[in-house]
């Protein structure tokens, strides 16, 4: 029997609530356990666990979306599987099998199902993965233990309003160095943002834009999000660097833009001081789909795009066709689909 959950699905925002269940599973000895469901939303570590002193933690962001059959469905789930992995390997920690990861969302996702919003309110079902370094230690070394877990909550629409373009400025402090860690998605990243986000918004911006940290010249991220620019000439621009974590929403834009729209897709370096190439720009990423630019401030100027106050066509095109895909209105590549329950 489906049970109902008192929550106001237009009042959401994106903060933390308590669900019924979470996935667990540890890995000792050389593999992962089971792994299992449990209501218990604390854990207990050792306080020597390297993910506390020494970063050794990384995370996925993703959702489960309601259609309009009432059908629950995630989107490219294997491919957070495979970047997941990509976090582990790179700070020595044990990967998780794509099969396992995978289940253990369907798991949470139907264990939790009546916090999945109804079709039409624009809001989420937002899903965390998180695998961390436990165990007693104190040494600059790979724990002993790992510790894996999912956690999901309910999130609001991201615009409230409406799709709105907001304004960006260029920041002088990196997110990542050169060879660094800023290609996966580890908290460390995330940590170094803060400052930055900070003053950003006190001057009355919605975030920073990082610029590439050997040569300060080429845009790289727009705080924790990718970059895409539309230039004159109908083209989707987007950056490539190795100190850039790999979207899967850029990703997928970049397959709807060539695709479905018809548009040129290039991944390339993208200089600040050629802003005048793009007639419209936003910043891609899971929480939001798409943030429109308005404008970007660099040196004390502020370049407008399309407009600070509308969203360019082409923006609000590929807007539309992702979503639609993602709460099943428009028909999806194959594969990019994992539906979690029946109508």
């Amino acid at each position: 029997m489906k049970r109902d959950v008192n929550i106001d699905w237009e009042k959401l925002s994106f903060s933390y609530m308590k669900t019924d269940l979470r996935y667990i599973s540890r890995w000792k000895d050389g593999e992962w356990d089971k792994g299992k469901l449990v209501e218990d939303n604390m854990l207990t570590i050792s306080e020597g666990s390297p993910a506390l002193h020494y970063g050794q933690q990384c995370f996925e962001g993703m959702k489960a979306y309601r259609r309009k059959d009432g059908v629950i469905q995630l989107f490219r789930p294997d491919q957070n599987a495979k970047r997941m992995n990509e976090s582990c390997r790179r700070i020595l920690m044990p990967e998780i099998p794509e099969e396992k990861f995978i289940d253990a969302c369907i798991q949470l996702v139907r264990a939790n199902e009546a916090y999945v919003p109804p079709y039409g309110t624009g809001a989420t079902l937002y899903i965390r993965p998180f695998a961390i370094g436990v165990g007693d230690n104190i040494g600059v070394r790979p724990a002993s233990e790992y510790i894996f877990s999912i956690f999901c909550l309910p999130v609001g629409a991201y615009f409230k309003g409406g799709l709105a373009p907001v304004n960006f400025i260029v920041t002088d402090f990196d997110r990542a160095a050169p060879f660094g860690t800023g290609a996966i998605k580890v908290g460390g990243n995330y940590a170094a943002s803060l400052m930055p986000n900070k003053i950003a918004v006190e001057k009355g911006f919605a975030d920073c834009i990082y610029l590439d940290p050997a040569t300060h010249t080429k845009i790289e991220e727009v705080g924790a999000a990718n970059f895409f620019g539309i230039t004159e000439d109908n083209k989707f621009v987007t950056p490539k660097s190795p100190s850039i974590l790999p979207s899967i929403t850029k990703y997928s834009l970049m397959h709807v833009a060539k695709e479905y729209l018809g548009l040129e897709v290039e991944e390339r370096d993208v200089f600040i001081d050629n802003l005048d190439e793009f007639r419209e720009a936003g910043a891609c990423g899971t929480a939001a789909v798409i943030t429109p630019i308005g404008g970007i401030e660099h040196n004390g100027k502020l370049h407008v795009f399309h407009s600070e106050t509308e969203v360019g066509p082409i923006t609000k095109q590929l807007y539309d066709t992702l979503c639609g895909i993602q709460f099943g209105d428009v028909k999806a590549p194959e594969g990019w689909i994992v539906e979690v329950s029946e109508k």
